[in-house]
């Protein structure tokens, strides 16, 4: 059955096992996530409907989904006979319609994890019914439908839980497993055209959380064989569980065995806290950096608080409100008692209107001898993209910083015969510019080949940590700027130095729109403009390939500017 609007929203269901149906919300359109993570294939929001001799619906949907989803969820069922709604997690884009379930329905059991149930009280704002759940419970349906709980915290929100279904062998899972990938397939049979989607939400969500990943993992290991994941974004797995779940530990082992960690310590349930530390741990992730991030509203134990910002080479703290409870303030307290000289810090304030203030929180950390390693982030106005990106940079920046000694080491230890007959591969000097939305970044570029005749295109390596890397996703569009020999240096220079956190790459630099919105770089020889077609993971870099369909020399007698090294191990 589908159901459709103007605003290319539908729905989908589908029998997936015995007594057992997938309501899919299909968001066609979407192309930014929380804005701070850009999509090309929009998203799905999945909730399932499990009938034994009573009733349970896992998750409901996105709130823009209200009027479809009601319309669909009462043909399938009256909401009054739903005998437990199970909340996986309370993030809104799954939770978005659990007060209009309840006000429809309120002899409804929720069954959540202890935080959720918490969160839930601030959100529905009347009494319900509630069974608190911890690892290992289990909620017997009837008909064999015997429902066993998995506490899976930070995956990607704090109170998530998943739920293994003993009898279909099916394990619902939210947020972790998915993907944000809208089609018309409900499961995962093309896997070529969904791993690059797999991989890319991994990184935006779950692997800055790599060891709680590895938690979840060996709690998985210990259920019967698990047949299928009912993943709350994009198509359910089915045909390659085993596959994608090695793929998890795989990712969350290498991510975990990293030599340098970094803590993100901030209130999800204040301000544009999840939001903002989401995106600073996207930068972070991007330099082979291990993260932990604390949500300090959660209830955090001081002793494992302590030991974790003892071993951490960077802090990052969003700041909680000002009037707290006493387990914000006592796990903030202790955060200050841990932290160490030469330790790296960055504070972001959260937005909620009564945040601690910024400017005495940082200085007690640098009394303490810690160095801050990027401006602090105020936040005066409902961020924008701008302001995500910002973070991100910040990020980046830190997670450079942390590993600067490791970095210098291992480029003085490859100076090898090998590293100097690598270095003799010359390359072009080029400069890629890219726009999206309101966000603008740049690079100077030289590994820069043509990879295709038919079509034209062009393959550009990109450094995992550059700041532009975020903009050049699948379908995204940029122009690649080609410098002229003997005429270079000024823009070189220019686009070589290090900017700050958010910003203006191109201050100073005369400029001209593109038709795809990028800047084309006036004193540039000639340019090109592409888009992105697909991305190879190459170590530290990513192999970007473009089709190029509009391009111009402004002198053709001119030459290429040249680019030649010494070393094959660093710029």
């Amino acid at each position: 059955m589908v159901s459709t609007t103007q605003k290319r929203l539908t729905i989908e269901t589908v029998p997936i096992a015995q007594e057992t149906m997938a309501i899919r919300s299909l968001d066609w359109d979407r192309d930014r996530f929380d804005i701070e993570f850009g999509l090309q294939n929009g998203t799905t929001y999945n909730s399932f409907l499990i009938r034994g001799q009573q009733t349970a619906l896992v998750d409901t949907s996105h709130q823009k989904f209200r009027q479809l989803y009601f319309d669909v969820l009462t043909g399938l069922i009256n909401p009054t006979e739903i005998d437990y709604l199970i909340v996986s997690h309370t993030e809104p884009d799954h939770s978005g319609l659990v007060k209009d379930l309840l006000q429809m329905a309120p002899e409804i059991t929720v069954v959540a994890s202890k935080v959720a149930i918490q969160f839930l009280e601030n959100l529905v704002h009347q009494p319900f019914k509630r069974q608190v759940v911890k690892n290992g419970d289990r909620l017997d349906l009837g008909n064999g439908h015997e429902l066993e709980f998995v506490i899976a915290p930070n995956l990607h929100w704090p109170d998530t839980i998943f739920s293994f279904d003993h009898k279909t062998k099916i394990l619902y899972t939210c947020d972790a497993f998915g993907l944000h990938y809208c089609s018309d397939s409900t499961f995962d049979e093309d896997l070529a055209a969904i791993e690059a989607d797999f991989k890319y939400y991994y990184e935006c969500l779950m692997g800055p959380n790599a060891r709680s990943v590895l938690s979840a993992l060996k709690r998985m290991a210990e259920l019967k064989t698990i047949e299928m994941i009912a993943t709350g974004h994009g198509p359910l797995l089915s045909h390659n569980v085993s596959e994608l779940i090695g793929r998890y530990r795989t990712w969350s082992q290498n991510q975990s065995k990293a030599e340098t960690t970094v803590g993100i310590f901030y209130v999800s349930e204040y301000g544009y806290g999840d939001r903002l530390a989401q995106a600073i741990a996207k930068g972070i992730s991007k330099t082979d950096v291990a993260l932990e991030i604390v949500d300090l509203g959660s209830g955090v134990d001081s002793q494992e608080l302590r030991e974790l910002v003892g071993r951490c080479a960077g802090i990052v703290v969003g700041t909680p409100p000002a009037v707290s409870n006493g387990n914000i303030q006592t796990a903030l307290s202790t955060i200050l008692g841990s932290a160490k000289a030469k330790q790296a810090i960055g504070i972001f304030e959260t937005g909620g209107g009564d945040d601690e203030p910024i400017d005495p929180l940082l200085n007690k950390f640098r009394n303490l001898g810690l160095t801050s390693v990027f401006p602090a982030i105020r936040i005066k106005e409902t961020p924008t993209e701008n302001t995500y990106q910002l973070c991100e940079e910040a990020g980046t920046d830190l997670g450079q910083w942390v590993t600067r000694d490791r970095s210098i080491k291992v480029m003085k230890s490859l100076d090898t015969d090998l590293d100097k007959a690598l270095g003799r591969i010359s390359g072009g000097l080029y400069i890629i510019t890219a726009k999206k939305g309101d966000i603008s970044s740049a690079m100077l570029a030289s590994w820069v080949a043509q990879a295709s005749f038919q079509p034209l295109g062009l393959s550009i390596a990109v450094a995992k940590d550059r700041a532009i890397e975020s903009l050049m996703q699948v379908g995204d569009r940029f122009v690649l700027n080609v410098l002229e020999e003997g005429n270079y240096q000024k823009l070189m220079r220019h686009f070589l130095k290090r900017f700050a956190p958010g910003a203006d790459r191109f201050a100073g630099v005369r400029t001209q729109p593109a038709q795809n919105g990028a800047p084309i770089l006036t004193e540039a020889l000639a340019y090109m403009e592409c888009e992105v077609v697909s991305r190879m993971d190459c170590g530290d870099h990513w192999v970007v390939y473009s089709h190029t369909y509009e391009g111009r020399v402004s002198k053709p007698e001119a030459l290429t500017a040249v680019h030649h090294r010494k070393v094959g191990n660093h710029y």
